[in-house]
């Protein structure tokens, strides 16, 4: 089993945003419930999630009794939930009850807490390898049919890992900023209900009042964010909001820019509280580095060291690897945490362990003199102009770093860069910085206005969403 939910007895599990509390013995309780009436044994089910008390019942059951689930947004869209139950045909459904109805060729076989399971035509359909625990989506938002695989030693491995670098027991609160779905706001879940903590869910997002509303009255002693989260929080005026009861603040799911990463490294030492900046992926279970709290302003801009139990390494173009500082290569890493591979299809579920433990992450990095990393930007995420290499993600930086008032994307193709900004006033400004910066004559150059950069709802940027405005 996962989580052991019996030797937390009355301990809180959940609080909900009607604020009602949910003990680990009543969950264990309820998942007992659940789990009677999956007669499949271990099986495949497709989990629509909320950050609601039913959605998390089911997770945990599934997980601690060895079935399957997908776990799927609850708002995707319902012809690409139906397109991913005809290519992986699950045996069953477990869904917000207010979506049951949309399935009227499936049977109703329990409901709980706002939950209903679903019996479909389907009664295993595809073997499953006997170490497959969880499989979530690449894409969050898009049906895509290529999960990744997660057995039990990486949620397990990983979760204890976050544990002791973060350092949590029992008497932390978490409040849920992300979705169950998304690989950072689960393994939230996985770490805390490990330790027996109090975990605070609610639908209600950081531009909501009653979202801080929930966050003082139950006590939240922490949260995690996207880069999109802390940028959110900085238009917020969040340094100057009175939240006695926070402790820590971790971000991970993309680059902070390293003027916030310091804004929020300061705040955390002013206000003595921890931020924790960490690097993580998918195909990694979660996390991978971390930047101890105490080195957060020091090392602002860094993602950190590799977590307990891995290990990072850096290969240059040929695949050697390198040894001197300050010198970018492809971040590749080692530990137990490294997931199965892919699927794409119901017959890839029986598929054995493809990585053995090692992941090239299509990052590049840098290594400093004390052995802390520094994500330069993705593999693929270079252009040549006029025979130059440019890296997007540090064209993005900088721009973002000179231009407070504006948000911005880099694309394009090579000898054509463009920049997409959401104030159309600066587009002359920014065209001039960039010149200025690379070198490179004006024509490569193409800086245009959107009202909003297209990105996703952990707010990473959808680029191809993009390439409908090049000329």
């Amino acid at each position: 089993m996962m989580w052991l939910l019996n030797n937390f007895g009355d301990n809180i599990a959940v609080i909900d945003e009607e604020g009602n509390k949910y003990s680990y013995a009543l969950l264990n309780f309820e998942s007992n419930n659940l789990v009677a009436n999956i007669k499949s044994g271990r099986c495949l089910i497709f989990s629509l999630c909320l950050n609601e008390i039913g959605s998390l019942l089911g997770y945990v059951t599934f997980i601690n009794n060895r079935i399957v689930p997908l776990l799927l947004d609850a708002h995707l869209d319902h012809g690409l939930l139906s397109k991913l139950i005809e290519k992986y045909k699950p045996d069953y459904l477990w869904l917000p009850s207010s979506m049951a109805d949309k399935f009227e060729q499936f049977n109703k076989v329990y409901s709980a807490y706002n939950y209903t399971l679903l019996k479909t035509r389907y009664t295993k359909e595809y073997p499953i390898y006997d170490k497959l625990a969880l499989l979530l989506t690449t894409s969050g938002s898009t049906g895509s049919p290529k999960l990744v695989r997660q057995s039990y030693t990486n949620i397990k491995s990983n979760t204890e890992s976050i544990v002791e670098y973060l350092d949590l027991d029992e008497t932390e609160r978490p409040i849920t900023t992300l979705p169950m779905s998304y690989t950072y706001g689960l393994s939230i879940i996985n770490t805390y209900l490990y330790v027996g903590a109090s975990i605070i869910l609610t639908q209600k997002t950081l531009m909501q009042k009653e979202f801080w509303q929930q966050f003082k009255d139950y006590e939240a002693t922490s949260f995690g964010g996207v880069p999109y989260i802390y940028e959110m929080l900085d238009k917020l005026r969040f340094f100057r909001m009175k939240l006695p009861s926070l402790q820590t603040m971790t971000q991970a799911g993309g680059k902070l820019s390293p003027e916030l990463h310091k804004k929020f490294a300061e705040y955390a030492r002013e206000t003595d509280r921890k931020f924790v900046v960490m690097y993580g992926q998918t195909e990694a279970t979660a996390r991978m580095s971390y930047l101890p709290h105490e080195k957060s302003l020091e090392k602002f801009g860094s993602m950190g060291i590799a977590i307990p139990g891995g290990r990072f390494s850096l290969i240059d173009v040929d695949g050697k690897e390198i040894t001197e500082t300050n010198v970018t290569g492809e971040l590749v890493y080692e530990g137990e945490n490294v997931t199965l591979g892919y699927a794409e299809c119901g017959a890839d579920l029986v598929k054995g362990d493809e990585r053995g433990g090692i992941l090239a992450t299509g990052d590049m990095a840098k290594r400093d003199n004390d052995g802390y990393y520094y994500i330069v930007g993705r593999k693929k995420r270079f252009l040549k102009i006029f025979g130059n290499r440019i890296n997007l993600d540090e064209i993005e930086l900088m721009i973002n770093g000179n231009f407070n008032d504006t948000d911005c994307a880099c694309a394009g193709m090579d000898d054509a860069l463009y920049v997409f900004v959401t104030n159309d006033a600066i587009i002359k400004d920014v065209l001039k910085f960039i010149i200025q910066k690379t070198g490179l004559n004006h024509i490569a150059f193409k800086v245009k206005y959107i009202e909003t950069i297209p990105k996703n709802e952990s707010g990473k940027i959808l680029y191809a969403a993009l390439e409908k405005y090049y000329d």
